[in-house]
């Protein structure tokens, strides 16, 4: 897992999954840049990776608009010259509530960045790794995208369309040295699951994970930093052959069919 010499775009990457592994490639030998929408959070990551002796370089961006997709692929391409890693990372998980009671701003707002920003991200990263005639793509998709989750319509619609997205790329792209593969985080340790939480029991937020936790065959949610090694790996030479796939990093929750998805419901 040596990335000397090799860049990483991170999108998402301020906090969560995209901090981990910003922090990570940087700690391999890449050059990192940052992308999020929260320009402070994109700068602290940043920042963690030039105290630690590393290069990087944070970028403000809102995915779901194409300007500024290409914009953080310019800014890559003008600071360190080419794009080896692309972790296309940021999402959001919307709001909890059945599909026939779902508000369709809400819908939209999760299509957007979870479907058309991971779009507009190969769109405009792919024809960069053309020109290299290499690269590596990491898509984040979820459990969600395997299994259902009632009362997240939106969520897992969206996280369905990343891995078609990865398949179709990794179908377009394979003779051309690029490899494209999704990772498929099942409940990690972040702010996204416990915002679920607070929203499935405001009062005892607490109690929800705790119960939900226990229903993995882990019994813990998984660490920001054990996604981010699958990212790695999928990114490295060690998976030099490994595209078009979907890898699960989630506790055992799909191998058990997905039992605990109605308690993320309901309290």
């Amino acid at each position: 897992m040596d990335f000397t010499g090799k860049v990483a775009l991170i999108t998402g990457g301020g906090n969560g999954i995209g901090r981990a592994a910003s922090i990570g490639f940087a700690r391999h030998g890449a050059k990192v840049v940052v992308v999020d929408r929260d320009a402070s959070a994109a700068e602290a990551t940043a920042g963690i990776i030039r105290q630690n002796g590393g290069e990087a370089a944070a970028v403000t961006a809102d995915v779901t608009k194409s300007d500024d997709v290409k914009a953080y692929v310019k800014a890559a391409i003008d600071k360190f010259g080419r794009i080896d890693c692309f972790f296309n990372n940021a999402g959001i998980e919307g709001k909890l509530a059945p599909t026939a009671e779902y508000d369709e701003a809400m819908f939209d707002a999760v299509i957007g960045v979870n479907v058309k920003g991971v779009f507009l991200g190969l769109r405009h990263v792919l024809p960069e790794m053309i020109r290299q005639g290499s690269g590596a793509v990491v898509n984040t998709a979820s459990v969600a995208g395997l299994v259902g989750s009632p009362g997240m319509p939106a969520y897992v619609a969206s996280k369905h369309a990343v891995i078609g997205l990865t398949k179709v790329a990794a179908g377009d792209v394979g003779r051309q040295g690029i490899r494209v593969n999704a990772v498929c985080p099942g409940p990690v340790d972040t702010r996204m699951i416990h915002a679920l939480e607070k929203q499935i029991d405001p009062a005892n937020p607490d109690a929800v994970g705790a119960r939900y936790q226990a229903a993995l065959p882990s019994g813990r949610y998984s660490t920001v930093e054990e996604i981010a090694n699958m990212v790695l790996f999928l990114c490295s030479d060690l998976a030099a052959n490994t595209t078009g796939g979907q890898f699960v990093v989630d506790g055992g929750r799909t191998a058990t069919g997905g039992a605990v998805t109605n308690q993320i419901t309901r309290p």
